[in-house]
């Protein structure tokens, strides 16, 4: 992977990748073809923010409904997703994307400001990648509550815009 930044942009196709989850097994947005699929990239493994976000994508049943693929990548390693996974019960893959590799390439990793702070770090965002492989969707400093339901919405949207049910 190139050390460029490629920020994903809406109606493109989003940029390729291939990471691994918690068993080890490798996942590539051509597995998902025909489905919405919900990336979101979070800072740290057990921590508030993340565990109510990741808790969120599990629990939402439009999500469920209407068969989206939920993935969750931050740069904690294998052992720490199959604990936060397993903790929470947590029913999709969590990537992990070591050195924030993939995270770098496509504006996910960067300058942030927490509580007037400001840090180096993983940006909480997520993408809505639509059947096809573009971008539908970005939110590119999310906040936490609620967000689920946001991107939800989104897909209806999306779906209602080009004709389905």
């Amino acid at each position: 992977m190139s050390d460029s930044v490629q920020v994903p942009v809406v109606g493109e196709a989003f940029p390729a990748f291939t990471l691994m989850d918690a068993a080890g097994q490798a996942h590539s947005l051509p597995d998902f073809v025909g489905r919405y699929v919900v990336l979101y990239v979070y800072p740290k493994d057990d921590t508030p923010g993340c565990t109510r976000e990741a808790c969120d994508f599990r629990d939402n049943v439009l999500l469920r409904e209407r068969g989206a693929a939920i993935l969750g990548v931050s740069a904690d390693d294998a052992d720490s997703h199959a604990r936060f996974a397993e903790k929470f019960s947590l029913p999709f893959p969590l990537l992990s994307d070591p050195g924030a590799v993939f995270l770098r390439s496509i504006g996910s990793f960067g300058t942030k400001n927490m509580y007037g702070k400001v840090t180096e770090g993983i940006k909480r965002q997520t993408f809505l990648i639509g059947p096809d492989g573009r971008l539908v969707k970005s939110w590119l400093a999310v906040k936490v509550d609620g967000h689920a339901d946001h991107v939800a919405a989104a897909i209806e949207k999306d779906r209602a815009a080009k004709g389905g049910n």
